[in-house]
């Protein structure tokens, strides 16, 4: 019999329909069985018909019960079940095992820093751009004025390609301050370099096919790669970048960070760039340039980029990680429009589009000149940290054990060490003196080089030189 508690909060016909269905799943009504008349039932509880019509409708609606004309209301035939047991019920499911994704998060959170193990006085992260109060209050400013400004179109559902006017801010962009002239449909907008990689592996690639990566380079990139199973190729850098002539014959894609070589920090050189590009057009390859902190140049204005010598077969890839911070999470890849749009369709298919108020804010920032103003007050601070890294290194002897590259362009220079130098404890010994550095080891696949991967974009002119003195009196 159903029972009424008048002291619990819930309705009556919710503490009527909860016992009914603990009757039924627990076997204690069994299938077939018939309930009594809503009239009958309710006078033997003390409530109202209609409440007990609305335990009745809500058992039907739920697949409970059956009901017909002449046989009443029944419980279904189907729905009882044995209960699990309580160890069953304990153990649950557990996700397959997926050792590729394991071992690259892992690398990945080494790569970083593995910034959860301790606190640091001093962070020569290479990963993190510089931010002050200027750009917090600028990004403010437009994050409101972007919402507000907002028609209710906007909160519909996007364009995989992304946000229009976002796009035309960097299509802008791209052809006043790095020469690269493109259509709108030829860019698409990503949350971040690994979603751009991902999304490449998928639009243009098949299973299997060989990439070709730099080694050492971009750890996320050859990740991302293997995860999708592409055949990774490790190729070597020296002092003139990628060693083209390494390339393996039938790579179908080529990674490439050639105006700031990820981790070693050297400048493509023009010969290299041309036998790069004349392979690509005859082997019938992509070209993926990652460009990611190629503005801030230290030496004249930045290179071209080899999108603007080969747009047919190259994918040009910017990333506002760098020029403004990784939070905001916004990237573009420009292309060819083909491959635009068959990425555009796989970003349709599997994410639909971007969240629409990053996209919005982004292009507010862009559009009222608070981008190109946080760009200038960046370089000059980067100008200056650059400066000061470079002169304690030399101050302190360090350029005389080690060598020193990486100094042209970018946000961090690589301090490289002999092949049989014991760089991991070098890194720990830092660490433990409030210093952390990033191992060269963290970004080959199998490269044996060896040395350190030096950040300064967020550590002011004091620090660096406390942090170099420091380094320079364990390595000197």
């Amino acid at each position: 019999m159903l029972k009424v508690n008048r002291d619990d909060e819930r309705p009556i016909w919710q503490q009527l329909l909860d016992q009914a269905i603990h009757n039924i799943t627990t076997g204690k009504w069994p299938p077939g069985e018939l309930l009594l008349p809503s009239r009958e039932l309710a006078l033997l509880i003390g409530v109202s018909r209609s409440t007990i019509q609305i335990v009745y409708e809500e058992l039907y609606s739920r697949g409970y019960t059956v009901t017909s004309r002449r046989g009443g209301t029944r419980i279904s035939e189907w729905t009882y079940t044995t209960r699990p047991s309580e160890n069953a019920v304990a153990q649950g499911l557990l996700p397959p095992e997926l050792p590729v994704l394991n071992a690259a998060i892992g690398h990945l959170h080494s790569w970083l820093g593995d910034k959860e193990d301790r606190k640091v006085e001093i962070d020569f992260t290479p990963h993190e751009p510089y931010l002050d109060e200027h750009f917090q209050k600028s990004w403010r400013q437009s994050f409101l004025q972007a919402s507000t400004g907002a028609d209710l179109d906007s909160w519909s559902y996007g364009d995989a390609y992304g946000f229009l006017p976002l796009r035309e801010q960097i299509q802008r962009y791209l052809s006043l301050e790095r020469g690269v002239h493109v259509d709108i449909d030829q860019i698409i907008l990503t949350s971040g370099a690994q979603h751009s990689i991902d999304l490449i592996a998928q639009a243009l690639l098949q299973e299997g096919e060989t990439v070709s990566v730099e080694d050492p380079g971009f750890p996320a990139a050859w990740m991302a790669m293997k995860y999708r199973r592409m055949q990774v190729v490790p190729v070597p850098v020296d002092e003139y970048g990628l060693c083209v002539d390494r390339i393996p014959p039938g790579s179908k894609l080529v990674f490439v960070t050639p105006s700031h070589q990820c981790a070693v920090g050297v400048i493509m050189s023009e010969p290299r760039r041309q036998q790069l590009l004349q392979m690509a057009a005859e082997q019938r390859f992509w070209i993926v340039e990652d460009d990611y902190d190629s503005e801030f140049r230290y030496r004249g204005d930045p290179l071209p980029t080899l999108f603007s010598q080969r747009p047919q077969n190259t994918l040009y890839m910017m990333s506002f990680s760098k020029m403004i911070a990784p939070g905001i999470r916004l990237s573009a890849i420009i292309g060819p429009k083909e491959a635009i749009r068959q990425l555009a369709r796989i970003h349709e298919l599997t994410y639909r589009h971007l969240p629409i108020m990053e996209q919005l804010t982004l292009a507010h920032f862009i559009e009222r000149g608070h981008f190109m103003r946080h760009m200038r007050r960046a370089r000059n601070v980067y100008r200056r940290r650059h400066t000061a890294m470079t002169k304690a290194i030399n101050a302190t002897g360090l350029s005389e054990y080690f060598t020193l590259s990486g100094v042209e362009t970018g946000l961090h220079m690589l301090l490289e060490a002999d092949k049989s130098f014991d760089e991991e404890a070098v890194t720990s010994l830092a660490l433990e003196k409030g210093i952390r550095v990033y191992p060269l080891s963290r970004y080959c696949l199998e490269s044996d080089r060896k040395g350190w991967v030096l950040g300064f974009a967020k550590v002011d002119e004091t620090a660096i030189e406390e942090g170099i003195y420091r380094l320079a009196g364990m390595l000197v």
